[in-house]
């Protein structure tokens, strides 16, 4: 199959990694259970169409199991990004340095693989940065071949930290119509260090395409921010709102690669088709900005 025309190679920053506009985010498919033969489909179909990074993590449910047996014989056809941080896997930080070295193997053994492309850092706080300790476990990993590059993800201030530290090859942050933050606080200054910007939730989850507040209750923070900013797109068919977010993230200097996830195979695909219009035009970047301006709260900081 012909990799679609919206799957543009960016390098990832500094390290030269080349990697599609849009990635595959893996959270979604391990909180929901979705079957090992639908992850199988979904993921060989959108690697087919031309996909290059999955990103995911040891607390994503059964995500790094499932994506582990689903790229057993394609491996070498994608990036693959995955986080630690967490206890045994569970929802509880823990930055312990043993417990993180635990967390590496267990993500290897899980994902099927010897080495990730990218091993991050799963929202540590500035503290934990500034201790240096749990940064140090991801440099001992990438001496040992166990990562090529070692990423933070996070945002706000510990995300500007990550940045200002110089340890760090990646930062995975929260960008979208509802979640402008970065866009000021930590996108000049990745650009100036070569930092790869890898956007995550550049759909700030949809959260308008029923129409109604979401049942989700982490939704509910963009439902909110939406419906103060009430952009002229949230009111086209929810298809066109869908491209217009997607293409607005993906058009920001810096970004270079957008993380979405789907329990849904064909959906990717259906994601990267809109983003083969290509950039947004200059004007509507500029409407959205200054609306963002207008509207935002100084409360309005990223979502974790």
């Amino acid at each position: 199959m012909t990799a679609s025309p919206a799957v543009e190679r960016r390098p990832l920053g500094r390290t030269g990694l080349q990697v599609g506009v849009l990635g595959f985010g893996g959270s979604e498919i391990g909180f929901a259970g979705t079957p090992a033969a639908t992850v199988a489909r979904l993921l060989g179909e959108a690697v087919d169409a031309g996909l290059t990074v999955i990103d995911t993590a040891e607390c994503y449910g059964a995500s790094e199991t499932v994506i582990g047996a689903a790229l057993a014989e394609r491996r070498r056809d994608v990036h693959l990004f995955t986080k630690c941080g967490h206890h045994e896997g569970s929802g509880r930080d823990d930055w312990r340095p043993a417990s993180l070295e635990k967390s590496i193997e267990r993500s290897l053994r899980r994902l099927r693989t010897d080495h990730v492309d990218l091993l991050q850092l799963h929202s540590c706080g500035e503290a934990e940065l500034r201790r240096g300790d749990v940064v140090e476990v991801l440099e001992r990993a990438r001496a040992r071949g166990q990562t090529r590059f070692v990423g933070y993800s996070g945002d706000g201030a510990a995300a500007r930290y990550a940045l200002e530290s110089g340890r760090f090859d990646t930062l995975q942050t929260s960008i979208s119509v509802a979640d402008q933050e970065a866009i000021d606080l930590l996108l000049p200054l990745a650009r100036e260090r070569g930092v790869g910007i890898i956007a995550k939730r550049p759909l700030a989850n949809a959260a308008w395409r029923a129409g109604r507040r979401p049942s989700e209750p982490y939704h509910h923070v963009y439902w909110d921010r939406l419906r103060a900013l009430d952009y002229d797109f949230l009111r086209r068919p929810v298809a066109e709102g869908i491209a217009v977010a997607l293409r607005f993230t993906a058009s920001l200097p810096g970004v270079h690669t957008l993380i979405v996830g789907t329990t849904r195979p064909g959906r990717w695909q259906e994601n990267a088709a809109m983003l083969a219009a290509g950039p947004l035009p200059a004007e509507e970047m500029a409407a959205i900005r200054a609306r963002w301006r207008e509207v935002a709260s100084p409360s309005w900081v990223a979502q974790r």
